[in-house]
């Protein structure tokens, strides 16, 4: 068991994955590569005692959860262009898309990192 008093958030988003256990573990653990591998200089935090949250100049994007999806939401994603039509949820806000993946769904990682990319690239016009 993790402290969450004294873990960095790095140690916190490594014991959500363990703890899962399961293609959810799998799946955040690949999207946090992805996120990463994308936006290199990224921080990663842990907010909302327990959501995966990675920054560069703002909010990027969390990386939360749920029984049947692992749901990565943009802050700023409705003022991103989604040409690969990623964003399938959270769609009607002013603000914040979001993508839902499932258990076996493949992921269009390239297109993923083209999202974060301009994601960050987006943060930092601000």
């Amino acid at each position: 068991m993790t402290d969450t008093q004294t873990a960095s958030p790095s140690e916190l988003i490594d014991a959500r994955i363990e703890e899962l256990g399961d293609w959810r573990g799998e799946t955040l653990s690949r999207l946090r590569k992805l996120v990463k591998e994308a936006v290199p200089d990224v921080v990663e935090e842990w907010k909302w005692r327990g959501v995966p949250t990675w920054y560069r100049d703002g909010m990027i994007c969390t990386g939360e959860t749920y029984k049947n999806a692992v749901k990565m939401t943009f802050a700023k994603g409705a003022a991103l262009d989604d040409p690969s039509k990623l964003f399938n949820s959270s769609l009607e806000g002013n603000a914040r898309r979001a993508i839902d993946f499932h258990e076996g769904e493949e992921i269009d990682e390239e297109a993923l990192k083209s999202l974060l990319r301009a994601a960050a690239a987006l943060n930092r016009s601000k």
